[in-house]
């Protein structure tokens, strides 16, 4: 089968349930810490103290140690039987405290919309802290997590060689204002991994990096329309909120107010998946459009794979009409694949969006793409970008302790992630069917979404049809269970390295649990 499509799409009703498979190896546990973890199964605040107190400053300063060893030995805290833990009733007074003060200084008591649980109900827990696969809130609840900070964490949460490279950054200073050399050192990494990219700038956000991309791609070409597509998320800037996913999608609107009807004008928002969309889009206004845009998996309307052929056409196209091709890989750069989504559907492209993954959870961005282009920045060239903390040491520090350790270790985190992501995703779909609960799940890697409708689910319309109410229903019975999912149908879920057998095993447990309680809704 041709590698572009070795996606995965399920659709799961009255269907017999599939076979689980089974996760890939795990190397065992350091037998000491494990025999600890199992004698204070019922003591939760004593394991977390415990893996609080792993990893601490003195640590870093004392002599060598190996940070994968200690790694092994942190996720060793968390065995079935400490999960079981669990079941117990959850409180959260300090999570609601914390969230009616919250909200005496931000909209909504948060500071990014989705945190705020309203599409899905209840009350957002605060969080005080997180290893590996595990957060823990404010009143000692932990869950398994699987939105890894919208992305970042494919390595885990504290993953000790990030943590130890940024505390080795900070103590010479959080922020210069000056060019430093780990800037290179990163770059040098991330162009190694992305042939496509030939130049590139650090910003601090996915959203200041395809700003910059579409301003840098209407300067090349002289045009001023861009195309995007419903469902995809580009960030919040303001020519990129027309028919936008993630938040934009989760609340129900269809743009936002406050976009001048002129900048919003200048957005086709087609649908995905659709090339004779795009060529009507080329046909209705000729040598005008500058740009193409795109998630080339959508994660922001849940998780959407490209179809057989779809992007090589889009490639097609742009190369025809002398237009740009702007691929967006902030969710899925090295996540997909070490080169991402380029690398995993063998694609080119005039310029690349990165972040997350590649600043180690640290605030960073990244545009870049092919010399010509590039070179047309200030101070070279007459389009102008900057950024006060562009290229900050410490993202720098995090991003090539992330980068190198994929690097590294490429051949077995990406088998890795892919199993399991694979055993739980298929294994819930699967625990769906039993209970009669229509279900489609698509998964690209390590990214998956499990839509509450019969499917199939190709573009943003047919996610649009997903039961919002009984995805919230689940969400909210798998939270009380120890699981937390990204709070949205239309986010993709995620997880990482640290996640294990129990972790999957703990998972679906509780889904077959949670489906009980929306079969009584």
């Amino acid at each position: 089968m041709p590698r572009q499509q070795a996606l995965h799409f399920w659709r799961f009703g009255g269907c017999k349930a599939e076979p689980v498979a089974a996760v890939a190896p795990q190397e065992p546990a350091h037998r000491a810490v494990a025999e600890y973890a199992m004698a204070v199964e019922d003591d939760q605040q004593a394991a977390l103290e415990t893996s609080l107190g792993t990893h601490t400053l003195a640590d870093a300063c004392a002599e060598p140690c190996d940070s994968i060893e200690r790694t092994r030995n942190l996720r060793a805290l968390y065995t079935e039987a400490i999960m079981s833990s669990q079941t117990q009733p959850q409180n959260h007074t300090r999570s609601q405290a914390l969230q009616q003060r919250a909200e005496r200084f931000f909209p909504g008591g948060v500071n990014s919309p989705v945190r705020a649980f309203r599409a899905v109900g209840g009350a957002p827990p605060f969080v005080e802290s997180a290893q590996g696969a595990w957060l823990t809130d404010a009143d000692g609840n932990r869950y398994i997590d699987y939105f890894g900070s919208w992305g970042p964490m494919i390595l885990g949460h504290a993953f000790p060689p990030v943590v130890e490279a940024i505390e080795r950054a900070a103590r010479n200073s959080a922020s210069f204002g000056a060019s430093t050399a780990a800037e290179a050192d990163l770059a040098e990494r991330i162009v190694a991994c992305y042939p496509a990219i030939e130049k590139m700038r650090f910003v601090s956000s996915g959203t200041e990096a395809t700003m910059s991309a579409i301003r840098l791609a209407r300067a090349a070409t002289g045009r001023k329309i861009i195309v995007n597509f419903e469902g995809c998320y580009h960030g919040h800037a303001d020519g990129l909120l027309v028919k936008a996913g993630s938040g934009v999608a989760t609340f129900g609107i269809p743009g936002s107010a406050g976009v001048p009807e002129e900048i919003a004008g200048l957005t086709l928002a087609l649908p995905y998946n659709n090339l004779d969309a795009v060529e009507a889009a080329f046909g209705a206004f000729p040598g005008a459009i500058g740009a193409i845009i795109l998630e080339p998996v959508v994660g922001n309307a849940g998780c959407i794979a490209p179809e057989v052929g779809y992007l090589a056409g889009l490639r097609a196209i742009t190369a025809k009409e002398g237009a740009l091709l702007i691929v967006d890989e902030v969710m899925t750069g090295f996540r997909v694949a070490l080169g991402g989504a380029l690398e995993l559907y063998k694609l080119d492209a005039d310029l690349v969006t990165l972040g997350k993954i590649v600043g180690g959870g640290l605030p960073v961005g990244v545009f870049g793409g092919k010399r010509q282009f590039m070179d047309m920045l200030a101070p070279l060239g007459p389009v102008y970008q900057a950024g006060t903390l562009s290229g900050n040491p410490l993202a720098m520090a995090a991003g090539i302790a992330t980068v190198s350790y994929l690097q590294e270790h490429a051949a077995t985190v990406y088998p890795q992630i892919e199993a399991t992501a694979k055993a739980v995703a298929e294994g819930i779909a699967a625990e769906a069917a039993k209970a009669g609960i229509p279900l489609t799940m698509n998964r690209v890697g390590s990214m998956w979404t499990w839509f509450f409708t019969p499917g199939p689910v190709t573009d943003y319309d047919q996610a649009a049809k997903s039961d919002t109410a009984a995805f919230g229903h689940f969400h909210r019975a798998m939270l009380e269970r120890g699981i937390w999912l990204p709070p949205s149908q239309f986010e993709a879920a995620f997880l990482g390295t640290a996640h294990g057998e129990a972790e999957v095993t703990a998972t679906i447990a509780a889904a077959r649990e949670a489906f009980k309680s929306v079969q009584a809704e």
